[in-house]
């Protein structure tokens, strides 16, 4: 059988061994719901309560203002509507032009359906956005500041902690950071952060569950309405076996990104090295970029084509957000950089974990000129 290698990490990432046997130990005992009043169920709910605990531990907030959901899209879609819909006065949403789909279509729909102002913040070419921008576009009746704290196609940082002091102190407005791309592998201090996005299948963590932090000051209004599970803010009978391994996933991401960082950014590098060796690949992620995450074009060849030739290959990458990745649209991350449409429509993403090797990125090197020799 051809081997296959996985370079797409920013889209999934497989299960932590660990988390794995958790779960799998934890759906063997643990099935009743745990809103039941009997012993079963308190015991769940006491289990639960002490995962919940233990994330907010691990990132510094209160375990109250821990939300378990479905992952980031339901987290960021929370996010905005949730404060929105709490604050009726304010009509002004602040945002960027890059932000993941999940926050992009939750702030149209509040604009088409329910006659909100959005302010799409242009990124530079380095695919990030400055606090003066925020402070210009800052108004009295802004109810939600969303700023991603790293890019999921090309791996920009924005300055997230400087962003939401001003918004903290200097404004009414609420601030939220999407963390979806940065947890283990960009550090931030939350401490002026109103809301934040977590997804664990982005942390070797099982796909269907995630968190949205929610201060205790941050008034909101729930998405998903039911029963008082999540404190009345998510309704809905509770996934405690994937809430309950939240935990874990969180501490061995935060404990393996710090282990591994100089690994990746090292394999990074080193494949940056190799592409740029090539003729006609030209580099779209901008020097400052958190290093598991590359992003390059070969005009030449478009997106959809250079997937298939690499798969063919063996090897599986994406061209963007993979949420997006059945659009034949041009990447809007790179056209808001200010690339070309063509080298929009070229691009591939590939995506680092502590796994893979110089032997991997040597064999993609070797399979990338190949392609590009036949199609090119």
């Amino acid at each position: 059988m051809q081997r296959r290698i996985y370079f797409d990490n920013a889209s999934t990432t497989d299960i932590n061994p660990e988390v794995l046997k958790s779960y799998k130990n934890l759906l063997d005992q643990y099935y009743v719901n745990s809103e039941s009043l009997y012993d079963e169920g308190t015991a769940i709910s006491r289990m639960m309560e002490k995962a919940r605990s233990a994330i907010a531990g691990l990132l510094d907030v209160e375990s109250d203002e821990i939300i378990f959901t479905s992952g980031s899209s339901e987290s960021n879609t929370s996010a905005v509507k949730g404060v929105c819909f709490a604050c009726p006065e304010k009509k002004h949403i602040i945002t960027t032009n890059v932000e993941h789909s999940s926050i992009m279509n939750a702030c149209r729909q509040m604009e088409e359906v329910f006659g909100y102002e959005v302010t799409y913040l242009p990124v530079s070419a380095q695919g990030t956005v400055s606090l003066q921008q925020v402070k210009d576009a800052m108004r009295a009746d802004t109810a939600l500041v969303s700023v991603m704290h790293v890019n999921n196609e090309v791996g920009s940082v924005n300055p997230v902690e400087e962003i939401a002091e001003y918004v903290k102190k200097q404004s009414h407005a609420y601030m939220h950071t999407d963390l979806t791309q940065s947890i283990g592998k960009a550090d931030i201090n939350l401490k002026y952060v109103d809301l934040a996005s977590v997804s664990a299948h982005k942390l070797n963590g099982l796909k269907g569950s995630g968190i949205l932090i929610k201060r205790r000051h941050v008034p909101f209004v729930p998405l998903i309405n039911g029963g008082e599970q999540e404190s009345g803010f998510r309704g809905g009978t509770s996934n405690a076996p994937v809430n309950m391994v939240f935990a874990k996933t969180l501490r061995l991401a935060l404990e393996n990104g710090k282990k591994y960082h100089k690994q990746i950014a090292d394999l990074s590098a080193y494949l940056e090295k190799g592409l740029r060796e090539i003729e006609g690949i030209e580099i779209n992620h901008p020097e400052i970029h958190i290093p598991s995450t590359l992003n390059f074009s070969y005009e030449k060849i478009p997106s959809e084509v250079m997937q298939n030739a690499l798969n063919r290959k063996g090897f599986m990458v994406s061209a963007r957000s993979t949420c997006d990745s059945k659009s034949d649209n041009p990447s809007y991350v790179l056209t808001a950089m200010g690339y070309s449409v063509k080298r929009a429509s070229s691009c591939i993403r590939v995506s680092l974990s502590k796994d893979n090797t110089k032997e991997e990125a040597d064999l993609f090197l070797q399979a990338l000129k190949e392609i590009i020799s036949h199609y090119g």
